[in-house]
């Protein structure tokens, strides 16, 4: 019993001894990391933390606001929702060098030129955010996640507000993100058809770790300069050109929609206009369900229209209709998707379903296949 009583005295001892920061030295440092991109679909877009640095007081921490918790009930569930939370963690540099030297991820420091008061201000918020609730955050694809976070706390310190975004602010979002996926043809896929109109605005929010990096590099305060040095610690692992995957890429679309033409047998159409069909629902509710405002407005659903799944119950003039009408929507998804980067890849599926929807009414686009069986 008194084992046990001793043990959280200790306990809380400890809590209270931490959360009360100590009294910074003049020569504290202030830094932001900007981390390299990992193969995991989370970390395809690098990562961004704060480090504050007083060997005096032997402190060399890193606060990251990155951290989210896979045993989160109904994790994905919540994810998809837009209220997941993520959370500020702090370790130390070595666990965090460390990481990113195993996964050969660069790690770029830029040290702050800020007055010690503020080195001091910063370091008490976030320690006394550390031990209360305002530690979690509802993470936001483009809003809120771990180089906002950041970008706000500096701000605070520098004018009061976030830094502005320097680099170009007249592409969309989903151009931005392009790159990201070179290698990755499933994932840009994937991207492109869940997120919607947002994505297609122009993309004047600073929200990647690499602009914010960028925009530190171009910032000043009080006339000088924000950042003093800028420095690698950890050299990241040059990318490689990946060889070319038949599987990775979007012939494997092609030759899956080519081979379903060359069949052509009426139930395979009316099984892969079904299946397109539950997709398009899916697109339809999680616009309702989630609170992700990159998920809203998908005009995908044109393309993957619910009314498929009306298609193998349909006879004849019923049939005939909706066929008709889905024909109308998709052209007008043709229409809206002329200007836009992911248009190559959603060729296939657009020709592929206008084919098909043709043959079920009892047109033969251009007699290449005889009539569906």
């Amino acid at each position: 019993m008194w084992q046990k009583i001793r043990f959280l005295l200790l306990l809380i001892f400890s809590v209270s001894a931490f959360s009360q920061s100590p009294k910074l030295s003049e020569n504290a440092q202030v830094s932001i990391f900007t981390c390299g991109r990992g193969e995991q679909l989370y970390s395809t877009f690098g990562h961004t933390a704060l480090r504050i640095k007083d060997e005096s007081n032997q402190l060399d921490v890193v606060f990251n606001y990155g951290t989210f918790d896979f045993r989160t009930e109904n994790f994905y569930l919540k994810f998809v929702k837009g209220d997941l939370q993520y959370f500020m963690s702090v370790t130390s540099l070595e666990e965090f060098i460390y990481e990113y030297q195993t996964d050969g991820r660069e790690v770029i420091e830029q040290i702050l030129d800020l007055p010690l008061a503020s080195k001091q201000k910063l370091l008490d918020e976030l320690s006394a955010t550390l031990y209360s609730s305002e530690r979690y955050y509802t993470y936001k694809f483009i809003d809120r996640n771990c180089t906002t976070m950041v970008n706000e706390k500096i701000g605070n310190y520098v004018g009061g507000k976030n830094l502005e975004k320097v680099d170009d602010k007249t592409i969309t979002y989903r151009k931005l993100l392009y790159p990201y996926f070179e290698n990755y043809f499933w994932y840009k896929l994937g991207i492109n058809i869940i997120f919607g109109a947002k994505t297609d605005a122009k993309a004047e929010e600073l929200f990647l770790p690499i602009e914010l990096l960028h925009s530190l590099d171009q910032a000043t305060s009080n006339g000088k300069s924000l950042v003093i040095d800028k420095k690698t610690l950890v050299e990241g692992t040059p990318e490689t050109q990946a060889e070319f995957s038949f599987f990775n890429s979007i012939y494997c679309i092609i030759a899956f929609l080519g081979l379903m033409l060359l069949f052509n047998k009426r139930w395979l159409f009316l099984t892969y206009l079904f299946v397109c069909g539950i997709l398009g629902l899916f697109l339809c509710m999680v616009g309702l369900y989630s609170e992700h405002q990159e998920v809203l407005w998908n005009y995908n659903a044109l393309l993957f229209s619910p009314l498929f799944l009306l298609l193998p119950f349909l006879k004849k003039e019923n049939l005939r209709k909706v066929s008709l009408v889905s024909i109308t929507l998709l052209l007008v998804y043709t229409v809206v998707m002329i200007n836009k980067p992911h248009l190559p890849i959603m060729l296939p599926f657009i020709v592929s379903t206008l084919y098909m929807l043709l043959k079920i009414i009892g047109v033969n686009p251009l007699r290449l296949l005889p009539p569906v069986k």
